[in-house]
């Protein structure tokens, strides 16, 4: 069986790796002569894994064009359509708006129905009811656009996020008289009309105190009250797992509840005779375990660790004997004929990697030593075996882990969580005793809280860049390090670890450049690598939210790319599209030196002002700035951005910020040095700049356009396009290309389009 679920497992993996869905006549021809050869029995060893396989391509091609068939289409975005529907999620409210899902039923543009029955993620600005609550029938008029992300080496995939959620597009709310609530009681949401309501009475209940979020997370699953710094110290500490309602506390629950109704089923001798023990408590155990993953809105973390329990409770109530690799293995056929795009989730394989490990290492050991030396070992083998998957999926993982969860688990689950779901349970029929014995669970968290923050403080994150057969050896490697006991020569495990720490990402070589323009949106980011030195141009933007693309994109860039520190930060300017991922940058990696055209918005900063003339050599690369030339008091805006000019051997770059025509005139008349093969467009293609006589000075074979998606400016804008094109230069745009690298040196120029090499089918088509 082992055999066959590995190979289902891969064959709906490897679908998700496709950069389009295949045609059905590929796929029924590779089935049909499995099928056949499978009735023989000396093939069966490899005809019936290769059938698994196959079964699972078709079956996650299937459940892929099912969910895409009706994907909003490019001529309905940024229309007002009207739309009327139900509300199927929590409202996640805060000081600027409300976000929540909306399933639409009816939909017209101008008064023309339309088909759109795609689940909607939408965002409420302004003046939002406050009585949005999940079941709720809606009108609403609203502007839509198609899943888009920004798309970057080590990033976040969102379009993949938004996808495996089922959710087809995103959206705003227009302010409109349109807007209205139809029905209070539309649609019949038993679970979510439940968790709406302890939702805003656990908000009264804590508010103000330190660990409202936490207490939020471990009652309903609504983990958007966390801080920034919960996170933070949860992430480096291992312990993230703890705040969301997982399979560890599905399963201590329903544990609990089995034991528990067990004791009591067996005081009753008339309930025995009709109903075994084992089986009336199985059957409890599972109804708890329900009741709690609805508490958590059947999460899709929650859903799997559901699956895996039922196959477990199945067994005891039909007393069927199951070994618990064959258990683990029904677990994951039943997750992945339920869902196929869990593979996409990291959570997916974190779970039945850490079930896995502790049946594998805690073979013949169970009744070795004593419980705490038990609880010390599955600590120790599941936070040092999945560190291989840490690093694949996060890139880094935590050294604290062991001694954090050792600590942390035992306290948050036996103590914490019953607290905190006797408190919640309690609210609705007597709330006085309900919010102490909630204000006594939040207490209880705090206790611990500055144990995982030193150990946070204190320990460094393991981070590692390199992918590949360096990490597919130290999996083994480990593997082999965590055998059971009798496995010859365990230590010699740690050898094959060692690769993925000694080995480095490739550098440019001496004289070479490369030179990667990040996909920020409307902002602008760029890295700039020689082989010794790293440097980055502009941060891109952060929001009022608390998103920013220091955060978001450079630092899982830069961390991708192996770069430690930073020999130079150059802001061109103060706007925020420029300077808003500063912060987060600084705070995240050393930055030896850092140059800014004008001070606006700059006195938290300290900085040098890049002037006209300096300039500097790396490894055989030129760096010279060009502008601005006038003293750093009288600069403002845009027309005073850093102008940086790169020559690796015989070509060159050229960054330009935010300037507009007047600056580009001043360049024309004070430098020789704008020629350029690549040009980083002037104010993002804005129509104030990119002039015919600057196009022509630089003489650029490539321009590319650092613009986002729809942007509120039209960014670029056609007659700069236009005017690139009639001098013959090949424009490109990040929201198109997602992230863009160059490789110059010598006589090479080399260009590389992320969202072209790692597209996926899900991903949407400019």
């Amino acid at each position: 069986m082992l055999s066959r679920t590995m190979a289902f497992l891969f064959g709906v993996f490897a679908l998700q790796q496709f950069p389009s869905l295949p045609d059905w006549p590929w796929l029924v021809s590779a089935i049909i002569p499995l099928f056949v050869s499978a009735y023989w029995p000396a093939s069966r060893t490899w005809s019936l894994p290769l059938l698994a396989f196959v079964f699972g391509l078709i079956w996650a091609a299937l459940h892929a064009q099912f969910q895409l068939r009706h994907s909003l289409s490019a001529e309905l975005e940024g229309q007002d359509l009207l739309l009327i529907g139900t509300v199927r999620s929590l409202p996640q409210i805060d000081a600027r708006r409300v976000r929540f899902e909306f399933i639409p039923r009816q939909a017209s543009l101008a008064g023309e129905a339309i088909r759109l029955t795609t689940p909607l993620r939408l965002n409420w600005y302004g003046a939002y009811p406050s009585e949005l609550a999940p079941g709720q029938d809606w009108q609403l008029l609203v502007r839509l656009k198609r899943p888009w992300g920004m798309m970057n080496p080590g990033g976040f995939d969102y379009e993949g996020w938004l996808y495996q959620g089922g959710l087809g597009a995103t959206g705003y709310v227009r302010q409109s008289a349109d807007n209205q609530l139809l029905d209070e009681f539309g649609a019949w949401m038993p679970v979510q009309r439940v968790r709406h309501p302890l939702q805003q009475r656990l908000l009264q209940v804590l508010d103000g105190h330190p660990a409202q979020g936490i207490i939020m997370a471990l009652a309903i699953g609504e983990r958007g009250q966390m801080d920034d710094e919960h996170w933070r110290v949860l992430i480096a500490t291992g312990t993230n797992h703890l705040m969301a309602i997982s399979g560890l506390h599905v399963g201590l629950v329903a544990g609990f509840a089995f034991f528990l109704f067990s004791f009591l089923w067996r005081r009753c001798p008339g309930c025995c005779l009709r109903l075994a023990a084992p089986r009336a408590a199985a059957i409890a155990a599972f109804l708890v375990a329900l009741w709690y993953a609805a508490l958590a809105g059947f999460a899709i973390p929650t859903q799997r660790a559901l699956l895996m329990l039922a196959v477990v409770l199945g067994a005891v109530f039909w007393m069927r004997p199951l070994a618990a690799g064959r258990a683990l293995a029904l677990a994951l056929w039943l997750v992945l004929l339920w869902q196929p795009t869990a593979v996409l989730a990291a959570g997916f394989w974190l779970s039945f990697a850490a079930v896995a490990l502790i049946l594998y290492g805690m073979h013949a050991r169970v009744q070795a030593s004593g419980l705490w030396w038990r609880w010390g070992r599955v600590q120790w083998l599941v936070s040092v075996g999945l560190l291989p998957l840490l690093v694949l999926f996060f890139g880094k993982g935590s050294l604290s882990a062991p001694l954090a969860n050792l600590l942390a688990v035992p306290w948050v689950s036996l103590v914490v969580v019953p607290l905190t779901l006797i408190g919640t349970a309690l609210l609705p029929v007597f709330e006085p005793l309900g919010q102490g014995i909630l204000q006594v669970a939040a207490g209880a968290f705090q206790v611990g809280w500055p144990l995982l923050r030193w150990l946070a403080d204190t320990v460094p994150m393991l981070a590692l860049s390199l992918k590949g057969w360096p990490l597919l050896l130290a999996g083994l490697g480990l593997a082999w390090l965590l055998a059971p006991r009798g496995w010859p020569l365990r230590p010699l495990g740690l050898v094959l670890c060692l690769p993925l720490v000694l080995l480095r990402p490739p550098v440019p070589g001496d004289g070479e450049l490369w030179l990667t323009q990040l996909d920020v949106g409307q902002g602008l980011a760029t890295v700039i690598q020689t082989r010794h030195h790293s440097m980055v141009f502009d941060t891109g933007p952060a929001f009022a939210s608390g998103f920013n693309t220091g955060d978001a994109v450079l630092l899982p860039y830069l961390q991708h790319r192996g770069i430690r520190r930073l020999d130079k930060l150059v802001i061109s300017h103060s706007d925020n599209d420029h300077l808003g991922g500063a912060a987060a940058l600084l705070a995240g990696m050393p930055v030896a030196q850092v140059y800014s055209g004008e001070s606006r918005r700059m006195d938290w900063l300290p900085h040098q002002a890049c002037s006209q003339g300096h300039h500097w050599e790396w490894d055989g690369v030129v760096f010279r700035f060009l502008y601005p030339d006038r003293p750093l008091h009288r600069r403002t805006g845009n027309d005073d951005s850093c102008v940086l000019h790169i020559q690796a051997g015989a070509h060159a770059v050229l960054l330009t910020g935010d300037i507009e025509a007047a600056t580009e005139r001043r360049l024309l008349n004070s430098t020789e040095h704008l020629s350029a093969d690549v040009l980083i467009a002037p104010h993002h293609g804005s129509a104030s700049s990119s002039t015919e006589a600057f196009i022509t000075a630089v003489s650029p074979r490539w321009v590319i356009f650092s613009a986002g998606y729809r942007n509120r400016y039209g960014h670029p804008h056609p007659a700069v396009q236009a005017r690139y094109a009639a001098h013959g230069v090949q424009g490109l745009e990040t929201w198109r290309e997602g992230a863009i690298r160059l490789e110059l040196g010598g006589n090479t120029l080399a260009v590389q389009r992320y969202r072209q090499t790692a597209r996926r089918y899900w991903h949407t088509q400019p």
